[in-house]
């Protein structure tokens, strides 16, 4: 993190530059025994396409609230970073009503028609699959992300002192965000099973690893693994905290 960063956005930049090859997130779902790493680079690059995606196709603005109904998962970090990345609000778990573009897993399709914007289906599936068959009235991330840019620039500058996040209905500019993480991240290996539906959720899965140079072992469906597989994974991941 550096002193001028004041947006999410900012601090994966100032990740990319600082080491572009180290791990930043790990993903398992021990649901399905998938495992996914990405180096920061890695993940900057699913950021800015989902950026030009956000932008471009689905015409996000600054200020346009974009409704996350994700479960904790490496995706739902990429989209994140990317309403940060072009200014919009992301609104965890928040009312698709409301929203001018909802993102949806495939468990919460049905809540997700009640947004009259844009409509976004994610399968959640290892290796980031498609739906065998894109749902009804939805695109499918895992169809559309593909074929978008490498690098992104938004149309307009991000202001870090708008509005950025929703989460458990509390509101964060991108500028507490940035503050918030740098104060409370460790800057280790973070196991985080915690879900993403409050801000200690979002800061031990993701944010606080960002401010302070840490990674993150996000796991989801972590109470399937038992004790003896949680401790031999904290060892094979060079686990310094966990958060559950």
């Amino acid at each position: 993190m550096n002193a001028t960063d004041r947006t999410p956005a900012d601090l994966l930049r100032s990740a990319l530059a600082a080491d572009p090859g180290r791990p930043l997130v790990t993903f398992y779902d021990d649901a399905t025994g998938e495992r996914v790493e990405l180096s920061v680079a890695t993940f900057a690059n699913w950021v800015a396409k989902t950026s030009n995606l956000l932008q471009g196709d689905l015409a996000a603005a600054p200020g346009d609230r974009v409704t996350l109904l994700l479960p904790a998962h490496w995706q739902t970090a990429v989209w994140l970073l990317a309403c940060a990345s072009v200014g919009v609000v992301a609104d965890v778990g928040g009312d698709p009503a409301a929203a001018d573009v909802v993102v949806s897993g495939p468990d919460t399709l049905e809540a997700a028609r009640a947004c009259s914007g844009e409509r976004v289906a994610l399968a959640l599936r290892p290796l980031g699959g498609r739906f065998p068959q894109t749902p009804d009235g939805f695109v499918d991330y895992a169809v559309e992300v593909p074929s978008q840019g490498d690098r992104f620039a938004p149309f307009a500058p991000v202001d870090p002192d708008e509005p950025a996040l929703i989460v458990a209905g509390r509101e964060f500019s991108a500028a507490e965000v940035v503050e918030r993480a740098g104060a409370e991240g460790t800057g280790d290996r973070v196991l985080s099973g915690l879900p993403y539906d409050t801000w200690d959720g979002l800061n031990a899965g993701l944010y606080g690893a960002l401010a302070t140079g840490g990674s993150v072992v996000l796991c989801r469906h972590l109470e399937r693994l038992g004790e003896e597989g949680l401790a031999k994974r904290i060892e094979s991941e060079r686990v310094t905290a966990v958060r559950r």
